[in-house]
């Protein structure tokens, strides 16, 4: 791998298997997996920070990939929904929890979504609805009214064995 001067090597570990990738400094940790990685899932709406769609968890935390830059990555651990199932094929049991409760439409915040409820179920248990509006308050979806989302949240709290 010849580096060249305009160029970084990042060496991390996405959806459980580490990567090294010359990369621009100035890509975006978005444009990184969904153009270097080809893990389109991670989505880009407002490529500002505010929307949400581009969640994905950085060392367990979820963080906005938008605003991020590729070098951010190096020597951490990126979780993706592509890799948000512990069984390739399978729903994980957030995902079956949004199809079983209507809480997706169009599908387009539904990544960013999973990954902020993962996190915030990785650290909640038996949350209210007013506890859950405010833990999904940072994404945005223009298509369900949220109820959907909110039940499904609760459906998942139910299900997931953590």
């Amino acid at each position: 791998m010849t580096v060249q001067p305009d160029e970084v090597v990042v060496t991390v570990t996405v959806n459980g298997e580490t990567v090294r990738h010359l990369v621009d400094p100035r890509t975006t940790a978005a444009d990184f997996l969904r153009d270097g990685l080809e893990l389109t899932g991670t989505h880009l709406g407002c490529e500002h920070g505010v929307c949400g769609a581009c969640t994905v968890l950085l060392d367990g935390r979820s963080v906005r990939s938008c605003i991020l830059y590729a070098p951010q990555l190096d020597g951490c651990e990126v979780t993706t929904v592509e890799g948000l199932s512990p069984v390739p094929g399978e729903l994980h049991p957030i995902q079956e929890a949004f199809r079983e409760c209507h809480g997706l439409q169009c599908g387009f915040c539904t990544p960013g979504f999973l990954l902020t409820v993962h996190e915030f179920l990785s650290e909640t248990k038996g949350a209210d609805e007013d506890e859950i509006r405010e833990a999904i308050s940072g994404n945005l979806c223009r298509c369900t009214g949220y109820q959907g989302i909110v039940a499904a949240v609760q459906r998942a709290d139910e299900t997931w064995q953590r």
